[in-house]
C-alpha cells in the first residue's frame, strides 16, 4: 500500500507544470571592436527610462582593453537603437553604437531576440556586427521530467516483480 501511495504522489508531481527559466543569450560584437557578454533573454532590469531605453548593471564583459563588470545600455528605436558598454566603476564608455532596437516588448519587460544586427559607431565611422545567440548550456531536465522518469522506473519494477515465474522442464 505504501508503494502505491508513493507512485501516486510521483505521478501527481509529474502532472504539475514546471516553469522554464529564461534562456541565456550570448551577445558577441565583432568588427572594429570586439566584445562579448551573456544575459537572460528576459532580464531583470536595474534601470529603465521610458522612451530612452534600459540598462543592466554589473554585467561580466570580455572586451578589447577591458574585462570585467560593465553597465550595458540598450537604446529605444526613438534614439536610433543600438547599445552601449560603460565601465562599471567610473562610468567611462567602452563602446557606443547605433543600430536597430535590440529588444521587443517594453523597457520594463524587454525580450531579446536571436539574430545578427549591423551597428555603426555613435558619431564615428566604426562598423560592427552584433550576434545574439542562445548560450550553449547543457540541458537539465525539469522537475516534472524527473518525476515522470522515476514513476516509469517504479511502474516497470512493479510489473517485473508481479510477473509470474515460468519454470522450464526438459523431458
Amino acid at each position: 500500500m505504501a508503494k502505491l501511495s508513493l507512485l501516486a504522489a510521483v505521478a501527481a508531481a509529474a502532472l504539475v507544470p514546471a516553469s522554464a527559466d529564461a534562456a541565456l543569450l550570448t551577445f558577441t560584437i565583432t568588427g572594429d571592436y570586439q566584445a562579448s557578454f551573456t544575459i537572460d533573454s528576459n532580464p531583470t532590469l536595474n534601470e529603465y527610462i521610458g522612451g530612452t531605453g534600459l540598462v543592466l548593471w554589473n554585467v561580466a564583459v570580455a572586451a578589447e582593453g577591458a574585462t570585467g563588470p560593465a553597465d550595458i545600455g540598450f537604446f529605444d528605436a526613438s534614439l536610433g537603437g543600438g547599445l552601449s558598454i560603460i565601465d562599471y566603476s567610473d562610468f567611462s564608455p567602452f563602446f557606443v553604437a547605433d543600430g536597430p532596437q535590440l529588444y521587443s516588448g517594453t523597457v520594463r519587460a524587454p525580450v531579446f531576440g536571436i539574430g545578427t544586427f549591423e551597428l555603426t559607431e555613435y558619431e564615428g565611422t566604426g562598423r560592427y556586427t552584433l550576434t545574439i545567440a542562445e548560450a550553449g548550456a547543457a540541458a537539465v531536465p525539469e522537475p516534472a521530467s524527473w518525476a515522470m522518469m522515476i514513476a516509469g522506473f517504479g511502474l516497470a519494477g512493479t510489473a517485473l516483480r508481479r510477473r509470474p515465474r515460468v519454470t522450464v522442464r526438459i523431458a
